[in-house]
């Protein structure tokens, strides 16, 4: 009889906790968001390229579909465009330069894009001004280069950046794995107001991001380490509501193969994250190679309705389907 009175005990114990687990974070008895999903524009407005068979050293630029646009990814140009299109944030990467500059460039070498050799960093600021960024794009296998001379001059450094766009959010990218460049960039970052520091999220490797995190706990910043951190405890805790201390002031990248999976999705984990001042990004597929929401049928695949942050290629495309 004892027996028999403890399981029924432990039974409805165990069908509390699930009840509880469930009504926790189903979306039920959730309003519905009444705003609309905001962009994040990968490199400003680039030109995009195949994603079969690309692997880290790929050179993208000798693999771009026919251009739609003119504008050439990581210019003040492209970024100005792809923030006058709709996006809400934008993305851009940086290299540090032989004068300690950062000069706004994806590659560790020069010569896939441009018409330079080597590395950024063997070149100063002024010397990186005069390549042309456009010099290595093609559509049909070099038969033809249609930025070919029109990148002169383009390739920014990371203060014309944030002077051009003082009250803009963006998402630096640091191509670094030295702790000396996450030094370097705290010291260019502690120029900036306050409120300025408060529209940027920093990603990179993480011997640099940790350095960013000691010298700047204000700054919001993302690495492998962060995100991991951020992630096995809330898997862990976040059934019951509770937000890790590891997830406070972070962004994840979340791809959107594993998103239902997590406790909340998508409205009461977002309102979770948001409370700590984390941004979640949901990217597409499975978040292998920056793939993004570029089509009318990838915006399909999304919770409706939906009001996280969504990564795409193709800010022109997107953003005026996202107004609709």
């Amino acid at each position: 009889m004892y027996v028999k009175k403890t399981l029924k005990v432990i039974g409805w114990i165990l069908l509390l906790l699930i009840l509880f687990i469930y009504l926790n974070n189903s979306p039920l008895f959730v309003k519905s968001p009444e705003t609309q999903p905001t962009l994040l524009a990968h490199r400003g407005m680039a030109q995009t390229f195949s994603m079969e068979g690309i692997e880290w050293d790929t050179c993208t630029a000798e693999r771009i579909f026919e251009p739609e646009h003119p504008y050439i990814e990581n210019t003040l140009q492209s970024i100005k465009a792809a923030f006058d299109a709709g996006a809400n944030r934008v993305e851009f990467d940086i290299k540090r330069t032989k004068d300690d500059q950062f000069a706004v460039f994806h590659d560790f070498e020069l010569a896939c894009r441009t018409n330079g050799k080597g590395s950024p960093s063997d070149y100063t600021m002024d010397e990186l001004k005069q390549l042309d960024v456009g010099y290595g794009y093609t559509a049909d296998n070099g038969q033809t280069f249609p930025f070919r001379g029109r990148g002169v001059g383009l390739m920014p450094s990371i203060t014309e950046i944030l002077s051009q766009f003082p009250e803009k959010e963006l998402l630096i990218h640091i191509k670094s794995s030295e702790s000396g460049d996450g030094e370097l960039l705290v010291r260019y970052l502690e120029e900036l107001s306050s409120e300025q520091v408060k529209l940027i999220t920093v990603y990179g490797d993480n011997e640099p991001v940790e350095i960013l995190q000691e010298k700047m706990p204000e700054l919001r910043v993302m690495s492998m380490n962060t995100m991991k951190s951020c992630m096995i405890s809330y898997l862990s805790l976040g059934w019951t509501g509770y937000m890790p201390t590891q997830c406070e002031n972070t962004q994840i990248h979340l791809p959107e193969k594993y998103a239902p999976f997590i406790w909340g999705w998508p409205d009461k984990f977002l309102k979770r994250m948001e409370a700590v001042n984390t941004k979640i990004v949901i990217v597409a597929g499975d978040g292998g190679w920056s793939e993004g929401f570029d089509e009318k049928k990838d915006l399909e695949r999304l919770p409706s309705p939906f009001s996280g942050e969504i990564w795409t290629n193709r800010i022109d495309k997107i953003a005026p389907l996202n107004k609709n």
